[in-house]
């Protein structure tokens, strides 16, 4: 190479770089943001909104080869698996990144709970959290349903009993509602449109949030301040190099759940037997399943609308100024004997034996 021929290359890209930015403004995103915030802990939330990208992007592809009707679901399933291009890496990626997922929102709220995150001004934040709960769940019922194997079946049976409790309010969970589609096809509807645009829409209201309000305190740092000592950090890093450590984070998702898909495929029932119950739900609904045993199919609607309730009234609660767990025991507590409570629900539903619960 000819010495000297390096700079004007630099320069052409400086002035290709200067040209997009004048028009995009990317260079704002290196506003600065704490050095915390690139903890593993604060940064869950990025972790989950990357695997949220992964499964749009496996979903998008899966739905080239999938026939959401009760007469071909399950067949598409199986072309998936062992014909389609790359199907079932994609469906072995898809599957255990929404896993990863529910994994790391639980995670995401718990860090916030456990710091007073959802302290003023940021309450509103953590209500769209419960929002963006509740959407990964019914992203992942859907999805469980769509595979209308003997599980799918039984799930979407109870989609239709919990609709019935509802109601005139439940009519769009009703078989006969809009008979020319299926409710399998409605359901696949919710899965790809209807969910995804809620989420979507919770998402860019977080995100907007966080940027008004920043990256909230060490509730140490938070709280020395609350006593008089300095003010917390706002700088220390950007939120360029945190966008590019939750990349990080989200290749490495890729990595591992296509490695794993590799070796543990995702599990697909046999075909639908309308005479029989003998399905338990995956781990993220298996806290509410003791109570469908108790209490019948009812539970099923006010068990997890009075844990998301209570939820929802912490930060209205929870009036301290204070963010450390230290001088906030109480919450603390009642929050570690909930999880508690939960580790022990999931407990008892793995070793009881499935009853049925449906009208099958």
């Amino acid at each position: 190479m000819v010495a000297g021929t390096a700079y004007p290359r630099r320069g052409r890209w400086r002035r290709a770089w200067a040209a997009i930015d004048e028009r995009l403004g990317i260079s704002g995103l290196a506003y600065p943001v704490p050095a915390h915030a690139n903890s593993v802990g604060y940064i869950l939330g990025g972790i989950s909104f990357f695997g949220f990208l992964i499964l749009a992007a496996t979903g998008v592809w899966l739905a080239q080869f999938y026939h959401p009707t009760p007469e071909a679901a399950r067949e598409s399933v199986i072309y998936v698996m062992n014909a389609a291009p790359l199907g079932d890496v994609a469906r072995g990626i898809h599957f255990w990144t929404a896993n990863l997922v529910m994994a790391t929102v639980l995670l995401h709220m718990g860090r916030i709970y456990l710091t007073g995150a959802y302290k003023r001004p940021r309450e509103v934040n953590w209500l769209i959290g419960l929002g963006l709960l509740a959407i990964t769940m019914g992203l992942i019922f859907t999805g469980t349903v769509l595979k209308w194997d003997q599980e799918g079946f039984e799930a979407l049976g109870h989609n239709v009993e919990i609709g019935n409790l509802i109601g005139v309010f439940g009519f769009w969970f009703s078989p006969t509602f809009g008979a020319s589609l299926p409710i399998v096809g409605r359901l696949y509807i919710a899965h790809v449109v209807i969910l995804p645009a809620l989420g979507t829409f919770l998402l860019i209201a977080h995100f907007l949030l966080v940027k008004r309000h920043g990256i909230s305190a060490l509730p140490a740092e938070f709280d020395a301040a609350l006593d008089g000592g300095p003010e917390p950090s706002k700088g220390g890093s950007t939120f360029t190099a945190h966008l590019v450590r939750m990349a990080g984070f989200g290749l490495m998702i890729v990595g591992a759940t296509a490695l794993l898909s590799l070796f543990v495929s995702p599990p697909l029932g046999p075909s639908p037997n309308p005479s029989i119950e003998v399905s338990k739900p995956w781990w993220m609904f298996l806290p509410f399943y003791p109570f469908e045993d108790w209490f019948g199919l009812p539970a099923l609607l006010w068990a997890p609308g009075l844990l998301i309730g209570t939820l929802a009234l912490v930060p209205f609660v929870d009036r301290s100024r204070y963010r450390s767990p230290g001088r906030r025991r109480a919450f603390i507590v009642t929050g570690a004997i909930v999880v508690v409570a939960l580790i022990l629900l999931v407990a008892y539903a793995l070793v009881t034996p499935p009853k049925s619960h449906v009208a099958m």
